[in-house]
Order: structure tokens, then C-alpha cells, then sequence
């Protein structure tokens, strides 16, 4: 079955952000000139994903907005003969379609994707994560599918990371199939270092099958009092072959405000229109 739908957990507060995120969702956050959610789901449908479902929470009206129709906006822009702005506006209500419902508690990531499950119905499905901005040649998400496609499993997307900051995320024991595809056999949310089963961490995509659900909805909480998905994918397991994928591309940790910089300095070095300009005012910098 191929997999077509797409849950965005967007529901977080983004106080590692505040007072930016006080009154403004942090997937709201311009990267240049589009937000960050934007950069995710153009990844998404870049992937084959046609339909998405936005888990929200309170104060998330502007992500609603910004994918909706701008009447007024594109009135103006038309008045005013900005026809190329009027084309990128346009692209953004119709790239894909859009759905919405509400984690009403804070229960964690696991719990933000029980609240999709009416949605995804008993179809496999990706899960994207707005704080992880990758840039790859090939989307990430869709170096997923190439896996869940010929091994028919769950897929977690991997990046190495340094064993300091391995506590930082969740990591996995694994065997590796080829130089960037492994079966996982264990996983540690946020272990200490000595504690980590590898230097393998799980990044912000996965594509999962429906039988998480039954998994997710008798799940007690685990670390930090939240529904880890981790925990439940690690049960999937023992009935099913869980695989991870090393991608190919470099990941911008946009919920860490150095990290959000950083993709902001590589991001715009990439841009036609200023990057020569930019590099320059970067050389003559007194570091």
C-alpha cells in the first residue's frame, strides 16, 4: 500500500524560543522567507505525500491561516501587478490538502499520533517533525519510502551524532543490512552516554504502520511523564521488523536557536539572489 498521508504533531509550546513564540507558533519561524512547517511539508509532498494532518493545540491559527486562501492578499497582489508573488501565494493554499485536529493535552509525541488515528484509518503513514529542517538532493521523507517500500516495515530516519549529545535524542541498537539501511533491534530515549546502545540517533521522520495505534492507545507514560512513541515503536517490534535509514542530506536543528542560526547562514548562502552579496558581508566579518 503506498503510503500517501502525513501526521504533523504541531501542538508544542516552543518556550526554548520565547518571547518570539509568546503570541506566534514556533513552526511559524521564517527561515529566510518561509516558515519553517513550510520547508516540512514541501518536503512531504515532495515525497508523494497528498493529504496531511496538522495535530495542533492552542495558538496555532497563524500555521491555519498560512496554508489557507488569502483573499485580500492575493486581491492586492493582483491590483498591484506582483504576479510572481501572487504565483508563490497560491502554491502554498493548493501544494496539498490539509486537515486539522486538536491534541487538547500535553501528553507527548506518542499521544499527538493516537489523535490521528480516524484519520489514517489502517493505511501505512509518515510522521514529520517541524523542528528538523533537512536539505537533501533526494527528500528525506522519500529516502524513507524507498525502504518501507521494499522491506514493507516500519522506517526510522538515522543520523550520527556525537556520543556528548546522544542524550539528547533517541537512539538505537542495530544491525546493519548495507552501508545505510539497518534492522532495529532496541531503542533508549534520551540515555546517558555511557547508557547509549550507539552513536545512531532517531531523527524527525518516520513512516509507520496503523499497528501502532493499539500500541499507542494501552501505552503507559514513560520519560518525563509523556506517551514515547519511541516506547511503542519498540513493542511494534517484537511483532514486526522495524528498519532504520541513514540518510543522505544535512539536518538544521531548527528547535535549538544555534541550530535554527546555522540553517539560516546555509540556507542563505544557497539563495541566487543575495548569496554572493551575503557571503561577502560574512568574509569581511571581524571573528
Amino acid at each position: 500500500m503506498q503510503v500517501k498521508k502525513a501526521i504533523f504533531p504541531v501542538a508544542g509550546l516552543g518556550t526554548r524560543f520565547l518571547p518570539a513564540t509568546k503570541s506566534s507558533p514556533k513552526e511559524m519561524l521564517p527561515l529566510i522567507d518561509k516558515p519553517l512547517v513550510q520547508y516540512v511539508v514541501e518536503e512531504a509532498v515532495a515525497s508523494g505525500i497528498e493529504q496531511i494532518l496538522f495535530v495542533t493545540g492552542r495558538g496555532k491559527r497563524a500555521l491555519e491561516d498560512h496554508f489557507d486562501i488569502a483573499f485580500e492578499l492575493e486581491a492586492h497582489l493582483y491590483d498591484k501587478g506582483k504576479d510572481k508573488e501572487l504565483s508563490h501565494i497560491r502554491e502554498i493554499a493548493e501544494m496539498v490538502n490539509i486537515f486539522y485536529v486538536r491534541q487538547k493535552e500535553a501528553k507527548g509525541l506518542g499521544h499527538a499520533i493516537l489523535c490521528a488515528r480516524d484519520f489514517i484509518g489502517n493505511e501505512p503513514f509518515a510522521v514529520l517533525l517541524g523542528d528538523d529542517i533537512i536539505d537533501a538532493q533526494r527528500p528525506c521523507l522519500g529516502q524513507l519510502l524507498e525502504v518501507y517500500r521494499k522491506y514493507r516495515g516500519p522506517v526510522l530516519a538515522l543520523e550520527k551524532v556525537p556520543m556528548e549529545l546522544i542524550s539528547s535524542y533517541g537512539c538505537v541498537k542495530a544491525n546493519a543490512i548495507s552501508e545505510r539501511i539497518f534492522e532495529v533491534t532496541d531503542m533508549v530515549e534520551k540515555p546517558k552516554r555511557e547508557e547509549a546502545p550507539s552513536d545512531l540517533a532517531i531523527i524527525g521522520r518516520y513512516v509507520l504502520t496503523p499497528e501502532i495505534f493499539p500500541i499507542l492507545e494501552k501505552q503507559a507514560p514513560g520519560k518525563g511523564g509523556e506517551i514515547q512513541l519511541t516506547d511503542a515503536i519498540l513493542k511494534l517490534s517484537q511483532d514486526e521488523a522495524v528498519y532504520g535509514c541513514q540518510f543522505e542530506g544535512i539536518r538544521h536543528d531548527c528547535g535549538d536557536k544555534l541550530g535554527f542560526l546555522k540553517a539560516t547562514v546555509d540556507m542563505a548562502l544557497k539563495r541566487e539572489e543575495f548569496s554572493n552579496e551575503f557571503r561577502e558581508y560574512l568574509k569581511g566579518l571581524n571573528l
